[in-house]
């Protein structure tokens, strides 16, 4: 062979080699890359809206040549199970004090929060002593920093469970209008955050509906969906903006109810037309409005199941969530009424309304909200209870406990 040849074989040679070894480079670096992103964090997070829960540390980013940073675990995700289900929990107390069970259980961080009543108000000194005792219970180490959610139904009228404002019952208030309702709204959250008190059920969005127990207690705002929002939603707004959050209730709407559900069974045979179109309609605003909390009727609505609505997929996930956007945190009506022990036990009530999409689930005592506790943990380790919305649940909750 001539030399020209070989010459031109040899430079070949070592442009095939060169060209392998920039081929192996780059395959590496890809491989590291890859594997950053598949081992950092863990899985399955997804809290979306106002659920998103960061315990520190910013989204993943680009650090240069590094390669992408390790996803930081949310506060969620880094709770025990046994600590996650109790972010669902809220009990009442009703008189019955700081009990050393009840110690135990806020200690363990088995509950998210407790719901007071008249009982627990003998006086205004005695509801804030006991608010503050309760709050002072140390929690869990990553707890530590989250006041308990503190919660009362204070709407006026007949449902009233401290003194003070609001001065009128949501009859009243509906007929005044909305610069009267706000302000009612304003002077509420007043009378509360004095007291602790941080979350207040309240205001009832139902439509009252000639016949309908809503509307005979003056606890409707108004008998047109566009009445309820022209002033329940005011009174809402006053209360946030004094820094207590409003909860609309009872969803999808109690209007047609003739009975208080605490008290018996109803079954409310309303077509989807009529459900979207008024009972529904004024949560549209609230949702539009930013409100805090929702809380799920526990009536049973045939047009979309025969279960319960905070037992119902479709009502608490599908009409909430998905047809009106709320992003915020939803909670059980009673789960100790009449309406739910017909359908089943305080088990079923827990790992069914959690299933169902319910963020918090409200016990009238604490065995119940214990017995609702363990089942849920059994369920979360089974998988019976999915991860992913369960850690999206309890986001949501954290973020409002942070406030």
């Amino acid at each position: 062979m001539l030399p020209g040849y070989h010459r031109r074989m040899e430079r070949a040679t070592v442009r095939r080699r060169r060209l392998a070894l920039a081929t192996l480079a780059l395959l590496a670096a890809v491989g590291f890359a890859g594997g950053a992103v598949v081992g950092g964090g863990s899985g399955g997070s997804g809290t979306g809206g106002s659920g998103s829960d960061r315990s520190g540390g910013s989204p993943s980013s680009t650090g240069g040549s590094t390669g992408a940073e390790e996803k930081q675990p949310t506060l969620a995700e880094r709770l025990t199970p046994s600590q996650l289900a109790g972010e669902r929990i809220v009990v009442s107390i009703d008189g019955t004090g700081v009990t050393n069970e009840l110690r135990h259980a806020i200690h363990a961080g088995k509950v998210a929060g407790v719901v007071l009543f008249e009982a627990d108000f003998p006086s205004r000194a005695a509801g804030r002593e006991l608010i503050d005792a309760v709050q002072s219970i140390q929690r869990p180490k990553l707890l530590r920093g989250l006041p308990l959610l503190v919660m009362t139904d204070q709407e006026g009228g007949q449902v009233k469970r401290v003194d003070g404002a609001p001065e009128a019952p949501a009859a009243t208030m509906g007929a005044e209008g909305p610069s009267y309702s706000r302000r009612q709204g304003l002077a509420t959250a007043a009378n509360l955050k004095s007291l602790g008190v941080d979350v207040d059920l309240a205001p009832v969005l139902d439509v009252g509906r000639p016949g309908g127990v809503i509307a005979d207690t003056e606890r409707s705002f108004g008998e047109t969906p566009a009445a309820v929002a022209r002033t329940a939603i005011p009174f809402g707004r006053g209360l946030e903006a004094g820094g207590v959050a409003a909860t609309a209730k009872h969803f999808p709407g109690l209007g047609k109810a003739t009975e208080n559900t605490d008290f018996e069974a109803q079954r409310l045979a309303l077509s989807k037309a009529q459900l979207r179109a008024i009972d529904e309609a004024p949560y549209a605003s609230f949702v539009a409005a930013g409100g805090k909390l929702v809380m799920l009727s526990t009536a049973t609505y045939p047009a979309f199941s025969n279960r319960p609505a905070a037992f119902t997929r479709r009502i608490a996930t599908g009409e909430l969530r998905g047809r009106l956007g709320f992003r915020g945190v939803t909670i059980t009506d009673s789960l100790g009424g009449a309406a739910v022990a017909e359908f089943g036990g305080q088990r079923e009530a827990a790992v069914d309304g959690a299933a169902a999409g319910d963020d918090l689930l409200l016990f009238d005592d604490l065995p119940s909200a214990l017995a609702g506790h363990e089942a849920l943990v059994k369920q979360l380790h089974k998988g019976a209870l999915a991860r992913a919305p369960f850690l999206a649940a309890a986001g949501r909750v954290l973020a409002l406990r942070r406030g």
